[in-house]
């Protein structure tokens, strides 16, 4: 199953014979049958019928609500029968410093590793990635394999993270701009590309998670807060440069955006992209999630999508005592 994203001004989503139906000044701009669904995203002023809302409520497809820069308005979930001693052991997991700083370990490792690996594969192509860098990622995965606690495990992850974010800007054509990593707001193209990835992608994640029962909102690295999905956040580490750094490059590299497909607002303080380059964006960033690729795990290949999937069962089994260590996704 995909999610459906729609960006079309104006589109409307209804649902007819188990067929979903997205309309644009009364022409159909697409049809699927519901069961190929996972969950719609609205983005700006696309809207849905009430009777679509409650079919899609029924089938137990959520939708998700973004405004035309890409900033999270809210989500309706469908209601769901948790599996309730899933989530007692997920609670109590929460209480054991052990686990939650192992699990941790394993996220933030499995985090620096692709992000090395992509490293490398941009040094392949060309870019003037440092060996010195390279190596410092190998020796902070180690470090992260060994941290004593959470506080020193966030210390290697914010280090890693400054060192893998110098080689990915000098990858970049000078035309972009794109100097350091700046979220709130988005500074330059290339910030708001990653910032829209980074929020499609964490939303894909929470469906995962809630696919499997557990609670998206407690996790083990992440410190919870009120209103953050702490284990989606959790999962989403070891996801960004595999799904949404690599889209970015490829998507600037490749010219299928360019910095005409971007403004600023009123006082220049932050860059968003066009309705025309979000429509594409969106686009792009569907594509890749129903790519497939093989890992180092499996032998055989799977969707982004499902692997996000695979992932969250892999969580729950750890949670219940079936496997003893979260295996983290390892791109090859």
């Amino acid at each position: 199953m995909a999610s459906l994203y729609v960006i079309e001004t104006g589109a409307r989503v209804e649902v007819e014979y188990q067929r979903v139906i997205v309309t644009a000044e009364d022409e159909t701009i697409f049809r699927a049958p519901i069961q190929h669904v996972s969950q719609v995203v609205l983005i700006g002023s696309a809207g849905v019928t009430t009777p679509a809302l409650h079919k899609l409520l029924h089938a137990g497809i959520p939708l998700l609500f973004l405004d035309y820069r890409g900033r999270f308005l809210g989500r309706l979930q469908p209601a769901s029968s948790y599996q309730l001693p899933l989530r007692l052991a997920q609670y109590q997991k929460n209480d054991d410093p052990e686990f939650c700083l192992r699990t941790a370990r394993a996220i933030v490792c499995g985090k620096i590793k692709n992000q090395r690996t992509y490293l490398r594969r941009l040094a392949h192509r060309g870019a003037e990635i440092s060996p010195s860098d390279l190596l410092e990622m190998k020796t902070g995965a180690a470090k992260a394999a060994q941290a004593g606690d959470l506080p020193g495990l966030l210390g290697v992850e914010g280090y890693t993270a400054r060192i893998f974010f110098n080689g990915y800007r000098r990858a970049f054509n000078p035309e972009w701009n794109f100097t350091r990593r700046a979220r709130r707001p988005p500074k330059d193209a290339v910030n708001a590309m990653l910032s829209l990835g980074y929020t499609l992608l964490n939303q894909a994640v929470i469906a995962a998670i809630e696919i499997t029962g557990l609670d998206p909102y407690l996790g083990y690295f992440h410190v919870e807060k009120y209103g953050r999905p702490a284990l989606a956040l959790d999962l989403v580490e070891e996801f960004r440069t595999p799904i949404v750094d690599s889209l970015v490059y490829d998507l600037a590299s490749h010219h299928r955006l360019t910095p005409e497909d971007f403004q600023s607002d009123t006082f220049g303080r932050a860059t968003r992209l066009t309705r025309s380059g979000m429509r594409r964006f969106v686009k792009e960033f569907s594509r890749k999630m129903e790519s497939e690729i093989k890992t180092r795990e499996l032998d055989r290949p799977l969707s982004y999508q499902k692997h996000l999937e695979v992932q969250a069962r892999k969580m729950a089994r750890c949670i219940q005592g079936q496997e003893t260590q979260y295996q983290p996704f390892q791109i090859r």
